[in-house]
């Protein structure tokens, strides 16, 4: 088996989700998700086929972010994985209702953080054999940096 690290592109003020799935469907079933989660997302999303002619299948609203994500998939090139980008919204948004998706098996990541996927080959093909998301804890939060943080919670409107 052969190891590689993948970094992924992120354009600023993009967020990914990278996960595997197992079924033709899951582009559009996906599309249908995204499309109805957050009114203005836009949004790009790609699909790896592991059987078959084997395509990457794509779906969005927005042009850059298919195209990105289209490129990223086929990048990676492992089986039955998928990768969205977002724009205008949060995966903390979204991110429920992708696992819920029947077709969806595993989220690797979701995250606006640099991220490297570590892919594994073999001579049948390749799979995620997991992510590295963003960086190494510098240190342990202080009492002010607790309440920093609660204060960021509150005036981003994600607490009241």
């Amino acid at each position: 088996m052969e190891f590689r690290v993948y970094k992924l592109p992120m354009p600023e003020k993009t967020n990914v989700i990278v996960g595997q799935t197992h079924f033709i469907k899951t582009a559009e079933d996906l599309y249908e998700i995204l499309v109805g989660s957050v009114p203005g997302m836009k949004f790009g999303l790609a699909f790896c086929e592991a059987s078959g002619p084997c395509l990457v299948r794509s779906e969005g609203n927005e042009t850059e972010l298919k195209k990105l994500a289209t490129q990223t998939a086929f990048d990676i090139g492992a089986g039955h994985t998928f990768v969205i980008y977002i724009r205008g919204a949060y995966p903390i948004n979204v991110l429920k209702a992708v696992q819920n998706c029947p077709e969806v098996c595993v989220v690797f990541c979701a995250t606006a953080n640099p991220v490297q996927v570590i892919i594994g080959e073999t001579e049948q093909g390749r799979g995620i054999l997991g992510v590295v998301d963003g960086f190494i804890p510098k240190r342990i939060e202080t009492d002010e940096e607790v309440k920093e943080r609660k204060h960021f919670l509150r005036r981003i409107g994600y607490k009241l």
